[in-house]
């Protein structure tokens, strides 16, 4: 007969996602867990659970508030919380509700381990009797994203935050990066280098990609004469503004605009088939 002690934990799930995916994720656990799905997202009565475990792909305020509702229903049983839609502020909300793990799908080999032994730790601590005040003893702390880490480097990508907004309302301007160094109290030369450390790219390439994607919703979006977009976007001169727009498009404005209408044309469901074809295939020769 298998030890109280031993046995695996139980995991009861809510399936909160719109597609209904809960099953593909259940299936990553069942080696470890015996699982239970919940039917129509509603508590069993008297279900005796080790984790309550509920799966959002993309939380909303029903699913959000079902959660509140089962924590303070069943406040025994710890609740963990696995999302595919993750924002720093439904982090916190999740922390402030004392959610006991928020997990962001997709689960990485790293932290599905540590997911599990925690949970395992856990179990055997609940079952056991003597094990009460022991909780402090599991650690189910996720290491640090490198996106976080209170590094050096993370310090000073710190400094450049007060300038990106900025940047990013202003980017159609002239923006002198002098001006911008100043704000953060650095050297042009050290605001250069964090600068493209920190985005990837350097800052008059981030200033360009930013003007192109500007100059591609005005052509998507409007009938404004090319020349105009050009100068909407930041570009003084037309002919430059062709010339990097070819460069970074793979084809000129014109083009692109030629493009995109032809691509709603051949959407409509009126076009008989061969017209959309010829439609299509137009298009896929101009992109070329």
């Amino acid at each position: 007969m298998t030890s109280n002690l031993t046995r695996r934990p139980v995991l009861l799930w809510f399936d909160l996602t719109h597609d209904r995916s809960t099953k593909e994720l259940i299936a990553q656990f069942e080696g470890t867990c015996d699982c239970k799905l919940t039917k129509n997202s509603v508590l069993p009565h008297g279900e005796q659970a080790d984790m309550i475990c509920i799966h959002f792909d993309r939380p909303d305020t029903p699913g959000l508030r079902l959660l509140l509702e089962i924590k303070r229903t069943t406040p025994t049983i710890p609740i963990t919380m696995f999302t595919v839609q993750h924002s720093e502020e439904l982090a916190v909300w999740a922390m402030r509700s004392s959610v006991w793990e928020y997990m962001v799908l997709p689960l990485s080999t790293a932290e599905k381990k540590r997911y599990l032994t925690a949970v395992v730790q856990l179990c055997e601590l609940r079952r056991n009797t003597n094990g009460q005040g022991q909780t402090s003893l599991i650690d189910h702390s996720p290491t640090l994203p490198d996106s976080i880490r209170l590094t050096s480097g993370h310090q000073k990508h710190q400094a450049l935050s007060n300038v990106m907004l900025y940047i990013d309302q202003h980017f159609r301007d002239s923006i002198d990066q002098r001006d911008l160094a100043k704000r953060c109290g650095m050297t042009t030369f050290r605001f250069s280098r964090l600068f493209k450390e920190a985005n990837g790219v350097g800052f008059t390439d981030y200033i360009l990609n930013k003007r192109m994607s500007f100059a591609k919703q005005l052509l998507d979006n409007s009938q404004m004469p090319i020349t105009s977009i050009g100068y909407e976007a930041g570009f003084k001169d037309p002919s430059y503004f062709a010339r990097a727009f070819k460069q970074f498009v793979n084809c000129t404005p014109s083009e692109y605009r030629l493009t995109c209408q032809l691509r709603a044309v051949a959407a409509q469901p009126a076009l008989e088939d061969t017209t959309a074809e010829v439609l299509e295939s137009l298009v896929q020769s101009l992109g070329s």
